[in-house]
């Protein structure tokens, strides 16, 4: 039945959060269905894009509030346009076929996330393989195995190689 192929997943701070949006958002263009982010039917990223062509705010997603840490209405922390540089230039590497490289715009956005390239790249091209369970930073991993009541915390490796790892 389709209901096996889709699951739950706690996404526990921005990093991991951004990444598995980017890693959503991109699934078209790895896939070769779609050229361009803008070109990517029915996903978040195209909603977003069209929305912020005309200054609106597509009303089924959460909004980016920036990158300040200030008691702002609920929404991610991180600024739209940061966000769809990020989704951008991953694209072009995947659509590309370049080995990785990462321009210095963007390789500042992802310092913001203490990300290197090298982990933003394999959480944006593979995302469910890396994180299996929960994702987050390790710290926010062992509060969360602690808050379910999980004896042990899993991708505790995976979290440290790939998220904060600027």
């Amino acid at each position: 039945t389709w209901e096996g192929r889709f699951k739950s997943q706690a996404l526990l701070d921005e990093s991991a959060l951004l990444s598995c949006m980017a890693y959503v958002d991109l699934n078209p263009i790895r896939a070769g269905i779609a050229a361009t982010p803008e070109r990517s039917n029915f996903t978040s990223i195209q909603l977003r894009i069209k929305a912020a062509i005309t200054g609106e705010q597509p009303t089924a997603l959460l909004p980016f509030t920036g990158n300040e840490h200030q008691n702002k209405a609920v929404g991610i922390r991180f600024s739209l346009p940061d966000y769809l540089t990020l989704v951008d230039e991953t694209g072009r590497i995947f659509r590309d076929d370049k080995p990785g490289v990462i321009n210095p715009k963007t390789a500042k956005i992802l310092a913001r996330l203490h990300m290197s390239d090298k982990s933003w790249l394999k959480l944006t091209n593979n995302f469910e393989c890396v994180f299996t369970g929960a994702a987050g930073t390790a710290e926010h991993l062992n509060k969360f195995s602690k808050h379910v009541g999980l004896k042990r915390t899993h991708g505790l490796a995976n979290a440290q190689a790939f998220l904060n790892s600027a």
